[in-house]
């Protein structure tokens, strides 16, 4: 046999030096898998105190992980909130803020949302080698000019594969009894138009011919035919039903309106095929819950199985999700390279009742909830961490955390690093989830309704425990000391119905975490220290916030031309996902 040539064995050395470099590379890079969950209030977990709503999924993770008990949100609405947790940056930097009342994503029709020079997590890791998925709630608009231009897709920001809703559920979006029919009955309306539309073209095509001879009148009249029928069917549909409850896969829609009760199902299979597609690199999945906002969607499986009604059964059927989720990533053996973050994107909706029926979360000891930009209740939310051998188990950390800090803590553990041409508000979690800090790298939290300043808390760098939060606006409850805005639904946050403190009311929430009584010089010796210190950071917070457009206020009106649609605007009801399935029978898997 002829010897192989020393530039054979060099190729063969190399080639093992690359493979066990891409191996080193992998193992170096962890997996992440982050997991939000829609209007869940901090009380309604097992870990986090509730002892009647069975979460035993997320408690086990708890159990296994680190759990943060003063974790905030950056927002106490759903669009803001998701921007600063994709960016690590307050939403009144990206301009994903309003000054009136419509604070969110108003629907798909408006060409609001996240400014494309915006810089993700998501945008980040996939420059480190990451594929990168989101699966459910986006929320941060779709459309710009055209209804098909997809300026706000999440492919825009970073993620490789998408499968969800790109808006939130609303009341219309469930039940909806008369979807298949009205499925069916748009098909056959299609195929009528259709045929019309092909008479009107022989017909055109014939009488310019010579070929048959045929009043121009019945032609426009069937012309108008088609066009008064479009008009009609697009009338009798103005329902949010049909224009903002739909699915998307990347840039397809497949199903408009969308089956509200199986979408969470099917996002938790997308999520265990994009687990298993990827498990041989490193990945990072967002799994975004639609679960558990209102009019919560639930399966018949979990309808009255809980002590809690409708909302109980939507988070426990959500917690079954979690289960499903947790025990793939140990099926494809990923468990111990897998980094598993669970949050809520603010509080729980208090004021969300159908009678006497309670729909909306609850936030524990901590006053107000969703939509309260300065109450603890609508922004101190659930925060779990699990890294098997990298972050110890079963730890409690108290110090003040946020969303924001996901972005740099995840550029941290995949080698990457942060834009240097902007403020990245987050903080690394690393070193506080390890062990090998004993306090928050955050001195001041600055808690915004809307593009308004409502409280700063401040957590001073020493061992006094104190976290200290000044209130400088809050909102007035309806009706009195009832909690919640019940008359309007969500508190407000500027105008009429807020109130203005000067001096700001002032709490310590290592002492008083309810928010029950506001010191005084007379009870609190550092009162007027602490309201200075906190006036010179907002100062000198204020001075870093440059003026952007906000994105909920100037572009957060709706445009009939935006509207996403299916087929052929107006005819736009879909099903694919019925069809898919169908097509499978009912052995195959997806």
């Amino acid at each position: 046999m002829r010897p192989r040539s020393p530039l054979v064995f060099m190729s063969l050395v190399c080639t093992l030096l690359n493979t066990c470099q891409a191996h080193r590379v992998h193992d170096d890079k962890p997996n992440i898998v982050l997991i939000m969950v829609d209007d869940l209030g901090i009380g309604d977990l097992g870990c986090y105190g509730n002892d009647t709503i069975r979460t035993p999924h997320i408690d086990r993770l708890a159990r296994e992980g680190v759990q943060l008990t003063q974790h905030i949100s950056a927002a106490s609405l759903c669009s803001p909130s998701r921007s600063a947790f994709l960016t690590g940056r307050y939403p009144i930097r990206s301009g994903m803020v309003s000054s009136g009342n419509r604070r969110v994503v108003r629907n798909l029709a408006v060409p609001a949302g996240l400014p494309l020079n915006e810089t993700t997590f998501a945008a980040l890791l996939k420059k480190q080698g990451y594929s990168t998925g989101l699966i459910g709630k986006w929320h941060q608009g779709l459309n710009c000019d055209s209804r098909s231009d997809h300026c706000h897709h999440p492919y825009n920001y970073g993620f490789d594969y998408y499968y969800g809703m790109p808006f939130t559920l609303v009341d219309s979006c469930w039940p909806d009894p008369s979807r298949n029919t009205e499925l069916t009955f748009e098909s056959q309306l299609w195929l009528c138009v259709q045929l019309v539309a092909i008479a009107v073209l022989t017909l055109t095509f014939g009488k310019l011919s010579g070929w048959v001879s045929v009043p121009l009148l019945l032609i426009f009249s069937m012309i108008l035919f088609i066009f008064l029928l479009g008009y009609a069917w697009f009338s009798s549909y103005t329902s949010p039903l049909y224009w903002d409850c739909l699915l998307m896969r990347g840039h397809e829609i497949t199903e408009q309106p969308m089956k509200a009760e199986r979408a969470g199902s099917i996002m938790v299979k997308e999520a265990i095929s994009f687990l298993e597609r990827h498990r041989k690199e490193p990945f990072l999945l967002f799994f975004s819950f639609l679960h558990v906002h209102i009019p919560l969607p639930t399966t018949d499986d979990f309808i009255g199985t809980s002590k809690h009604g409708l909302y109980g059964d939507n988070v426990e059927e959500m917690d079954s999700m979690m289960g499903k989720i947790l025990d793939a990533i140990d099926d494809f053996g990923l468990r111990n390279n897998t980094i598993v973050y669970f949050t809520s994107d603010h509080g729980g909706h208090l004021e969300a009742r159908r009678g006497h029926a309670q729909l909306g979360g609850w936030n524990g000891i901590y006053k107000g909830g969703k939509g309260m930009g300065g109450w603890e209740g609508g922004i101190r939310v659930p925060g779990i961490v699990r890294w098997p051998g990298k972050v110890p188990a079963g730890r409690l950390i108290k110090e003040p955390t946020s969303l924001m800090d996901i972005l740099p803590t995840v550029a941290s553990v995949s080698g990457g690093s942060l834009p240097q041409d902007r403020v990245i508000d987050g903080r690394d979690l690393m070193p506080l989830l390890q062990g090998n800090a004993r306090h928050s790298e955050h001195e001041f939290l600055f808690h915004y309704c809307g593009s308004y300043l409502h409280a700063v808390r401040w957590i001073p760098k020493d061992d006094s425990g104190a976290v200290w939060k000044a209130h400088y606006v809050t909102p007035v409850f309806q009706p009195p000391e009832a909690g919640g805005c019940y008359v309007t639904s969500l508190c407000r946050c500027f105008g009429e119905q807020v109130t203005y403190h000067n001096p700001p009311l002032l709490f310590d929430l290592s002492r008083d975490p309810s928010e029950s009584t506001p010191l005084t010089p007379a009870t609190e010796p550092l009162h007027d220290f602490v309201i200075k210190k906190v006036a010179d950071a907002l100062k000198e917070h204020r001075e870093t916030i440059m003026p952007v457009t906000y994105q909920l206020s100037e572009l957060n009106q709706g445009r009939m031309w935006l509207k996403p649609c299916c087929g052929v605007f107006p005819f736009c009801l879909c099903d694919k996902e019925e069809e898919l399935s169908q097509s499978r029978g009912p052995n195959e898997k997806r």
